[in-house]
């Protein structure tokens, strides 16, 4: 009996202690540090945090080693937020079970799950940055602003990554809709007060009037409305990019979810001062075709991507086409470059009424450069283990196809019969058969 009372104490003290093992390993808290994952905690730690921003590292790397300190450095400010989000990291590496099963392909990736669901991170990686950037996952989807000064501390604290809508005269109840659609995409107000200086700075006559700002070119565009959902819907879509776009590896994700095609204008050096009157005329047309997407990018800037449309040392710049935004262009019949001899608004007014009257000339990107720009988008990895797989498989199908010579064959009939003499010590075999597998 007193053997019994021992063995079930000893029970109770093991399952008391399993208990608080696990209890103490699964508990996560919000603390201001980074938080390390594991293959045991992922799930919970991804449905108990509402936002939870995680790095997928490998040890050995060397852009996750210098990660590490600016998460170090952001993790306590994000933790501090009305509505906190938690730095996490886990190594892929290690495991790589689940790596696998969330397809990650690269080190470091960085995901932001919002309430659980996924979105990879292409921001910046320096920890001020970061912080600014994070912070508008959870920010309210409108802001309200009660003056003038709320309107400017808005604008700086969303920083350059983003679009920022302000609705001046308008009614939150009139953008919220769109401010809860495209929160990923933009930053969206409404400010209550429309001052002179305000109107001045945004560069706007009249209220109601919603206003898109992009920071990072210094642009402003304006809508007087219908405020109607189509209307106005329209116009934020549209305005997610800036009325002309430098291409380069960061905006060409932009324009992955945008349909409409590139009016792209090809320079020799897109810094270069003497093209201001270029992309002021640009600018003024993209004004008054909203429907088309205007860009510019300099052969300095971005060759491999410039080759894909035919620029070559004899071809003239700058250069106009409509691209398509995957493997096609269309150039337009007699205006195929800018000149300095005639006004720069006057040929691309003449370029676009020659495309939309369909005076064109369908033409294929140039493939070899067209595979650097595909590259450029999803990674050389990837391309390289695309190709091998599919080496590989040709490799294996043409082995099976290939019939072997006569001589191969009498070599290998010959060790047939051998094999077939040779004596196998009782118990044993010449096949390696699964349960022969040693266990780890």
């Amino acid at each position: 009996m007193r053997s019994l009372k021992l063995l079930l104490c000893w029970i109770s003290f093991l399952t008391l202690s399993i208990s608080i093992s696990v209890s103490s390993d699964d508990q996560l808290t919000v603390d201001g540090t980074v938080l390390e994952l594991t293959d045991s905690n992922f799930d919970s730690a991804i449905s108990t945090f509402d936002c939870i921003f995680v790095d997928f590292y490998a040890p050995w790397c060397g852009h996750c080693k210098r990660l590490n300190p600016e998460l170090d450095a952001a993790a306590p400010i994000l933790a501090k937020l009305k509505q906190p989000i938690v730095i996490a990291k886990l190594n892929a590496d290690k495991y790589s079970r689940l790596a696998r099963k969330i397809e990650i392909d690269a080190f470091p990736t960085l995901m932001l799950y919002n309430h659980g669901v996924p979105m990879e991170y292409y921001g910046p990686r320096k920890a001020d940055l970061l912080v600014r950037y994070l912070k508008k996952f959870v920010a309210p989807d409108v802001a309200v602003l009660e003056s003038d000064s709320a309107v400017k501390e808005f604008v700086e604290d969303a920083g350059t990554f983003f679009p920022v809508f302000i609705g001046f005269g308008l009614n939150e109840s009139i953008i919220s809709g769109l401010g809860r659609k495209y929160k990923k995409k933009a930053w969206f107000a409404v400010s209550k007060e429309v001052s002179e200086d305000t109107m001045v700075s945004y560069d706007f006559d009249k209220a109601p009037a919603l206003v898109a700002n992009h920071p990072t070119y210094n642009e402003h565009s304006v809508f007087y409305g219908p405020f109607e959902d189509g209307f106005l819907e329209e116009f934020v879509k549209q305005s997610f990019l800036p009325l002309i776009l430098p291409i380069n590896h960061d905006t060409l994700k932009l324009l992955k979810d945008d349909e409409r095609k590139i009016v792209l204008t090809i320079v020799e050096d897109e810094t270069h001062e003497s093209l201001e009157k270029l992309y002021k005329a640009l600018r003024a047309a993209a004004h008054a075709n909203r429907d088309l997407v205007f860009g510019y990018v300099g052969v300095k800037q971005f060759e491999e991507f410039v080759d894909s449309f035919h620029v070559d040392k004899k071809t003239n710049l700058p250069k106009i086409v409509v691209w398509d935004g995957d493997e096609e262009y269309d150039q337009v019949t007699g205006i195929e470059t800018i000149t300095q001899e005639e006004d720069h608004l006057t040929q691309v007014s003449r370029f676009l009424e020659g495309y939309r009257e369909g005076r064109t000339e369908k033409k294929k990107i140039n493939g070899p450069s067209f595979m650097g720009f595909i590259n450029s988008m999803i990674g050389i990895r990837s391309v390289y283990i695309l190709v091998f797989l599919v080496a590989v498989i040709m490799m294996l199908r043409s082995l099976g196809q290939v019939e072997e010579p006569a001589g191969v064959r009498t070599a290998t009939a010959a060790r047939e019969r051998v094999d077939q003499t040779t004596s196998v010590p009782e118990g044993e075999t010449s096949e390696h058969k699964p349960s022969d597998k040693k266990e780890d």
